[in-house]
């Protein structure tokens, strides 16, 4: 809240959360061989999923990864294996943040993880609708969304439209790989 003077009157001046902190949220750009797309990550409600993200980011881990689960109308998943499908070694996992009252809506950005709500490490996936199944519930855990895609959401829809077939453990990878080139900070 901002208060000034203007004559003998005082005007106070509101500003939403949302409008003063969104510019502050710090972005990233992936740059994939289906194009670019931005992701814009709420550190205010993810702080430890964000700053887990950015490790990995800073670190150039996501270089040469993919996408190796796409399911059509539901999510685009990658950043833990190479095209070759060899697994890269992650970081011990973040605590699960979903009770941050972010929600798995369309084009937000999401920790993949296994059972265990305690379990993401490296990957992540972009929700392709509304998947609400994935949210937390007063009976168990959810999925932490930590941020969204604020730009190239059509190069996502595209990925999410790609042909899969299943290989070895793999049961929706693009039957032409889409690889994350690498995801920078966007300064």
């Amino acid at each position: 809240m901002n208060i000034f003077r203007v004559g003998g009157w005082c005007a106070v001046l509101l500003l939403t959360a949302g409008a003063t902190l969104a510019a502050e949220f710090p972005r990233v750009r992936v740059e994939t061989t289906a194009g670019t797309f931005v992701m814009q990550l709420d550190d205010e409600r993810a702080p430890l999923t964000v700053e887990n993200f950015l490790q990995y980011v800073r670190s150039g881990y996501y270089t040469d990864t993919i996408f190796h689960r796409v399911v059509n109308g539901f999510v685009i998943q990658g950043g833990g294996f190479t095209a070759d499908l060899t697994p890269r070694d992650t970081q011990p996992p973040v605590v699960n943040e979903s009770g941050n009252g972010l929600n798995n809506r369309r084009m937000t950005v999401a920790m993949a993880r296994t059972n265990d709500p305690h379990s993401a490490d490296a990957q992540f996936y972009v929700n392709l609708a509304d998947n609400v199944a994935l949210d937390p519930k007063p009976t168990r855990w959810g999925y932490a969304v930590f941020g969204e895609v604020i730009s190239g959401q059509d190069v996502v829809d595209d990925i999410g439209h790609r042909a899969t077939s299943p290989k070895g453990a793999f049961q929706n990878l693009p039957a032409a790989p889409v690889i994350i080139e690498r995801i920078a900070i966007d300064e």
